[in-house]
């Protein structure tokens, strides 16, 4: 970066926003991680403000990257599934700052779609993983200076070194009489979790704690959640665990080695994450531009990290539906605050452009949470949130079609199980349930409560809210 022209009080803040793939809050040092250490990460939250209650409304790549772009639900933005990629000319938050001068990049997994009308839009620079991407010597496409497609770039090494080093390497050629945005989003650690060579024998010598719901037996949950296909049992030796199951285990025996050898791959992909975003940190010291620069990490959603005895995410059920959220702006934000009001992906769009001074995407529907950022929590606060997962019975993990609300206290949960024709859903129609959990009294949502009378009037005002928020936001009721 070349040297500041302007004292940070005269410029519009920078804005890194850095996201991850499937990072579950739970496995993040600020969140109280008993099973890995994230000393990078943590510096944002020491330095600025956690986020405990941040979740994706549809818990899958696609759709929530749509949603944190556009600031809308994916019934409105059209990206409800794996398989419905997004229109690049939806108006984003990136579009937005772009026009009102900011430098824009786009670097690292964009899992959006690729060709004329889903690459990237709205920066001025893009180097993207095609699809999913691969952890080592990954082939990147990056868009062409006149706007006509893109070029293949292949070179070696790890892709989150990489990504973290194409970022760098952008800011160090930014104009320094401009504010800058750059998307630095990691491939890490999705599935199937290559570590890189630094990290490959981190954690060998010991074994890591298992999460105390992993041998949940599921008993009052839902039928379709009975049948889901995501269990530690699911993974695949070869491709998953990196070795064939050892003989001789009895069942409880082969779920602890398979839970080792998943959550130790999953955790040394997390440590390389934290090394570059330890490395992005350092550059911002050393250029003098940390006090402006509004850095957030988050991931696209959260993931069952052996809780309840699962692997992915998907579900509404807190491991997967919580999203970590860490935000540092040493010029406006106090060190070391704890946020426990809920907060969105679709409210990343407003924000960003308020605290850019530019106006929102036309049509968003989330709200900025600046104030909450700056300490003062507004007296109409929401107090619920709507979530509405599409891909009903996919082939690869059986998840049931399903919406719910969530509130401060309670969790409703409605599986109407129809695929409604949705590209990437299948299975057949099968019979409505519900489940509700209080998280007041069992806030690791190992019993369904939705046929206990003591919870009638629950019931029903989550319900009625249920029906308040699907109006709110334009969505039809199934069920």
């Amino acid at each position: 970066m070349k040297d500041t022209a302007k004292s940070s009080a005269e410029q519009r803040p920078n804005l890194l926003f850095i996201m991850s793939d499937d990072h579950a809050a739970h496995a993040i040092g600020a969140y109280g991680s008993v099973i890995n250490k994230t000393p990078n990460l943590d510096r944002i939250a020491n330095d600025g403000i956690r986020f405990d209650n941040c979740f994706c409304t549809n818990s899958i790549c696609t759709p929530s990257r749509a949603a944190i772009l556009t600031g809308t639900y994916n019934h409105v933005n059209g990206v409800t599934t794996l398989v419905t990629h997004m229109d690049n000319g939806l108006p984003t938050f990136p579009k937005q700052m772009q026009a009102a001068g900011y430098q824009t990049a786009m670097i690292g997994k964009w899992h959006l779609g690729h060709g004329p009308t889903h690459d990237p839009t709205g920066f001025d620079h893009w180097r993207v993983l095609p699809g999913q991407g691969h952890y080592h010597n990954p082939v990147m496409l990056e868009g062409r200076a006149d706007g006509s497609g893109y070029e293949v770039v292949e070179r070696g090494g790890y892709v989150t070194d990489l990504i973290t080093e194409d970022a760098i390497d952008w800011l160090d050629q930014c104009d320094s009489d401009r504010p800058w945005m750059a998307l630095v989003h990691h491939k890490a650690p999705h599935r199937h979790w290559e570590p890189s060579r630094t990290h490959a024998l981190l954690y060998d010598d010991i074994d890591i704690p298992e999460p105390e719901t992993m041998f949940d037996d599921h008993e009052t949950r839902a039928n379709v959640v009975k049948a889901m296909e995501m269990r530690l049992m699911d993974l695949d030796p070869i491709t998953d665990l990196k070795a064939p199951v050892p003989k001789g285990l009895n069942r409880t025996e082969e779920i602890k080695w398979r839970y080792q050898r998943y959550i130790k791959d999953y955790l040394r992909t997390i440590a390389s994450i934290d090394d570059g975003v330890g490395r992005l940190l350092d550059y911002l010291d050393t250029t003098d531009q940390a006090d402006n620069t509004i850095v957030v990490y988050t991931s696209d959603q959260g993931f069952f990290l052996g809780d309840h005895g699962w692997f992915d995410k998907r579900m509404m059920y807190e491991e997967s539906l919580q999203m970590p959220l860490l935000v540092r702006y040493p010029n406006r934000v106090d060190a070391g605050l704890v946020e426990d009001s809920i907060v969105l992906n679709v409210d990343f769009a407003a924000t960003f452009c308020e605290l850019a001074g530019v106006e929102p995407p036309a049509g968003q529907q989330g709200s900025s949470f600046l104030p909450l950022l700056l300490g003062k929590k507004p007296d109409d606060w929401q107090t619920s949130m709507y979530y509405r997962y599409w891909m009903h019975r996919d082939n690869d993990h059986n998840v049931p079609a399903h919406y719910g609300v969530r509130t401060l206290t309670h969790k409703l949960i409605c599986y109407y199980n129809d695929p409604l024709d949705q590209p990437g859903a299948s299975g057949p129609i099968d019979p409505v349930e519900w489940e509700l959990f209080d998280l007041e009294i069992d806030p690791l949502e190992t019993t369904n409560v939705i046929d206990d009378p003591v919870y009638a009037s629950v019931q029903i005002e989550l319900k009625t809210e249920l029906g308040r928020l699907q109006d709110r936001v334009g969505d039809t009721p199934i069920a």
